[in-house]
């Protein structure tokens, strides 16, 4: 008996894969455990509109993050940041980044997506990394310029 498969089982397959299986394996053990369901063509059908449907979000969702890199590829994001003796008062992190992002480009990006090596404790340009998409990431420069400190 030919069946989909709803959930990866272990030595058959991965979910949404039709597989054929033994008539008292898919009727007595993957059916009531709702580990598959009966390849009708009308299942069939919605599984490949499911996947129509991802494959367009994936396109989509492809589509804006080269936008976005096109849009902070080679940039240079400027902080104030208080310092003293060359160093600063605390450090930048990637949500220090973000927030400058969406108020001065009006990016607005998870903190999650930014990478740093470390976080950001001297005054100058520091390269930082954006995770857009699998395969896809931007880089530009954040430059902290130093603010004194007030007494």
């Amino acid at each position: 008996m030919k069946v989909l498969l709803l959930k990866d089982v272990k030595g058959l397959g991965q979910a949404g894969q039709v597989v054929e299986v033994a008539e008292g394996y898919g009727r007595n053990y993957l059916l009531p455990r709702g580990l598959a369901a009966d390849a009708t063509p009308d299942v069939l059908e919605e599984v490949r509109q499911r996947e129509a449907r991802k494959e367009r979000q994936r396109k989509k969702e492809r589509e804006e993050a080269l936008a976005l890199r096109q849009a902070v590829e080679g940039k240079t994001l400027t902080l104030p940041a208080r310092a003293g003796g060359g160093k600063l008062f605390g450090s930048i992190t990637t949500r220090d980044i973000a927030a400058a992002m969406e108020k001065e480009w009006g990016i607005k990006l998870d903190k999650k997506l930014l990478r740093l090596e470390n976080p950001i404790k001297t005054p100058g340009a520091h390269q930082v990394e954006a995770h857009l998409y699998p395969g896809l990431d931007a880089r530009f420069t954040v430059l902290v310029v130093p603010e004194e400190a007030k007494s």
